[in-house]
């Protein structure tokens, strides 16, 4: 399984509800569990960060493509499902999101 990346600050209080996000995601299916998701620290590794293009944290992406970028107000809901976005990519390797929700309706 591919990895998840996910760029971040400490501080950040939005990156902090990303974490919440992941733990629950874990918990709600088997395979996000599996899923391993890369931590990136902009802070310390500013070179790699600046290869990507992303203003705000936490900022997810996945076979190196954007998926998720938080802003300012986001609710824990909705970066927990930018976050599911980039899970449900990798645990079925990119298909597209009409076979994803397809899934889900079912």
């Amino acid at each position: 399984m591919k990895t998840v990346e996910l760029f971040y600050l400490p501080a950040c209080p939005y990156c902090a509800k990303a974490r919440k996000a992941i733990e629950e995601l874990k918990t709600e299916a088997e395979n996000y569990g599996r899923v391993p998701v890369r931590w990136i620290n902009e802070a310390e590794e500013a070179d790699y960060a600046s290869e990507h293009d992303y203003y705000h944290v936490p900022t997810v992406y996945f076979n190196g493509k954007k998926v998720f970028e938080a802003h300012p107000g986001d609710s824990l809901q909705k970066i927990k499902a930018g976050i599911r976005d980039a899970f449900d990519k990798a645990v079925f390797d990119g298909p597209g999101e009409e076979y994803i929700s397809s899934i889900r309706q079912n």
